[in-house]
């Protein structure tokens, strides 16, 4: 089996072994593409640090060139993450070193005009995938998406431009991985669609256009659920499933506002998917996995607009939900089956999502402030660190280390006798 089929497949304990072959460190899972080898912000390893500073436990703290919010992920000994300059236009992949944090090689994927963004956006929000084989990233160029994939040593493999984008709020979104393909949902204004590619040529192996053009960046989730694999992206008025694939639409729940920014969970114990809309109203839905076609008065379990986030996603740990909500600035802990409101606390406003490791949750804010809290129906505050920096993007997890981008460094976080 390729390394590149199990990412996306369902993750049974045997799975996440052989994706971790790689990684440097005894026991250590890899961080491959955003939120993790499980796409859902957990990791299976325990003993990450649940203290630090901008000084205080920092293994290393490295300079980044351009400006970007998209987070980094790693493969073995290798950190990869993207970054754009401004002033020369160029949006660029970066290798750094995951021992020392030196960036290893820089390559420009593409030299184009700056889009139009919202303030919050950057011109490098997307987040890489990484197979083993290949580093997988997306960018815009004028009114096309553009995806391109680098060898671990930075050659050019492919570069395609597989539809037409149009948003004025930006670009950002992320690929992932599932058995021999590359999967982005592209939602704007212009052609709207889901894709896969191979991630071989980057030939177009299926393409499904979506009605109801919306502005939406919800990375999908990709999960097997009710005995067959899916991928479940919010946006256009709607959240739907669709088969990885074929691009076939299992399922699908209408009438909701137009624009969503999260990815989906999915909570194993309650058989629940929690997405969320973005705007103009902020809703979280919880929706059983197994229908068949217009599900919408049928299979939704609970909605709320209490603690629903507007860019940050959610994570589901043992019976729960938990997000980190825009209105009130608070972070919210939902009993998953439910939907009720076990507890509300304040920890600031948040852009990057949330990640959970050995019961503990981290949630990291907009002022560089992470608060370790440990996950249950009761709320108990484990620790309160603070960076010194503004961050947007999300963090990683591995061997025992925090991987955190602010605004202009790269952090490895980690316990200085190890």
């Amino acid at each position: 089996m390729k390394k590149s089929h199990l990412y996306g497949s369902g993750f049974s304990a045997g799975l996440v072994c052989l994706l971790s072959l790689a990684a440097p460190l005894p026991g250590a899972e890899n961080w491959p593409a955003w939120r993790g080898p499980r796409g859902d912000g957990t990791s299976t390893e325990k003993g990450f640090p649940t203290q630090w500073s901008g000084t205080q436990n920092v293994v290393w703290k490295k300079p980044l060139p351009g400006e970007g919010h998209s987070s980094p992920i790693l493969w073995g000994e290798r950190i990869f993450l993207t970054t754009a300059l401004k002033e020369t236009q160029e949006r660029v992949l970066l290798c750094l070193d995951r021992k020392s944090g030196a960036i290893r090689w820089r390559q420009v994927v593409l030299q184009s005009p700056l889009e139009a963004k919202n303030n919050e956006n950057s011109y490098a929000s997307a987040t890489p995938a990484c197979d083993g084989e290949r580093v997988y990233v997306t960018f815009q160029d004028r009114e096309e998406a553009v995806a391109a994939a680098y060898d671990l040593e930075g050659r050019r493999q492919w570069l395609v431009r597989p539809g037409q984008f149009k948003s004025q709020w930006g670009f950002s979104h992320t690929p992932l991985l599932f058995e021999d393909k590359v999967i982005f949902s592209c939602y704007s204004k212009g052609e709207n669609f889901v894709a896969a590619l191979n991630q071989a040529d980057g030939r177009t192996a299926w393409k499904t256009p979506c009605a109801n053009g919306s502005q939406s960046y919800s990375p999908p989730l990709i999960r097997e659920m009710d005995g067959r694999a899916q991928v479940i992206v919010p946006g256009n008025q709607a959240v739907t499933s669709f088969d990885p694939r074929t691009g076939k639409v299992w399922w699908f729940v209408d009438g909701l506002a137009s624009d969503a920014v999260i990815a989906p969970v999915y909570n194993a114990q309650a058989d629940l998917v929690l997405a969320c809309t973005s705007w103009p109203a902020k809703v979280l839905l919880a929706i059983k996995p197994d229908g068949q076609g217009n599900v919408t008065q049928t299979k939704v379990a609970w909605k709320s607009p209490d603690g629903a986030p507007y860019v940050p996603s959610p994570l589901a740990v043992g019976d729960w939900f938990f997000t980190s909500s825009f209105n009130g600035r608070s972070a919210y802990c939902f009993e998953a089956a439910s939907g009720k409101v076990l507890w509300k606390e304040p920890m600031g406003l948040h852009h990057a999502s949330p990640v959970a490791a050995d019961g503990l949750l981290y949630f990291l804010n907009d002022d560089g402030v992470t608060h370790v809290v440990r996950a249950g129906p009761k709320y108990e505050l484990v620790s309160r660190n603070e960076l010194g920096e503004k961050t947007y993007a999300s963090m990683a997890l591995s061997g025992g280390q925090i991987f955190l981008r602010s605004f202009s460094h790269l952090y490895c976080i980690g316990h200085p006798d190890r």
